[in-house]
C-alpha cells in the first residue's frame, strides 16, 4: 500500500474508472462496494447492490455449493484460488445467463482475520458463447463425417 500512498490518484476515483467490475462483499457475503462497471455487467445499480447478498449475481443452482466455499474461506482465512482466473456462470438483473471471469483476494482486518472478498470481474459471455457455439459445429462436423464414413462402410460391406 506504501506505493499506492504516493501516487496522485484517489483510489475511490480509480474503482469509479475501471473497466472491470469491481465487488467487494463483508464476511457474510454483503456486498458493500459495487463500481459502475459492476452496474453495467449485471444491470444492478449500486443503491440496489449496496447491502444485499451477492445472490443478486449467482445463479440459484450454484448458491449452495458458493456459500459453502465462502464460509469455508472466511473461516480458514485463506482461499484455494489465490491469484486464478475464475470462470463461472452468473446472472443479470434481466434474468439473463452471463458468463464471468474474475480474480479474488481476501481483505484481512488487523489481526489478520478475512473481512471480506474483493472480486475483479470480467463479462465473457459473447466470447463463451461463441466458443460454445463453434465447439458444438465443429462436433457435428466430426459427427457427420463419422456418419458418413460408417455408411460408406455399410455400403461397401453389402
Amino acid at each position: 500500500m506504501n506505493g499506492l500512498a504516493r501516487t496522485p490518484f484517489d483510489c475511490e476515483r480509480l474503482v469509479e474508472a475501471i473497466g472491470d467490475a469491481i465487488v467487494v462483499s463483508d464476511a457474510n457475503g454483503a456486498i458493500n462496494l459495487w463500481n459502475p462497471a459492476a452496474e453495467r455487467l449485471f444491470g444492478f445499480t449500486q443503491a440496489e447492490a449496496l447491502g444485499n447478498s451477492l445472490d443478486l449475481i449467482i445463479p440459484e443452482r450454484l448458491r449452495e455449493r458458493h456459500w459453502a466455499g465462502y464460509r469455508r474461506t472466511m473461516a480458514s482465512g485463506e482461499t484455494r484460488y489465490g491469484h486464478d482466473l475464475l470462470r463461472v456462470p452468473a446472472v443479470h438483473k434481466d434474468g439473463r445467463a452471463l458468463s464471468i471471469a474474475f480474480t479474488v483476494g481476501l481483505l484481512y482486518g488487523p489481526q489478520r482475520e478475512a473481512k471480506g472478498i474483493v472480486a475483479v470481474i470480467r463479462d465473457e459471455t459473447t466470447t463463451r458463447f461463441a466458443e460454445e457455439r463453434n465447439l458444438r459445429k465443429h462436433i457435428a462436423e466430426l459427427e457427420a463425417k463419422d456418419a458418413a464414413r460408417e455408411s460408406s462402410t455399410l455400403t461397401r460391406v453389402l
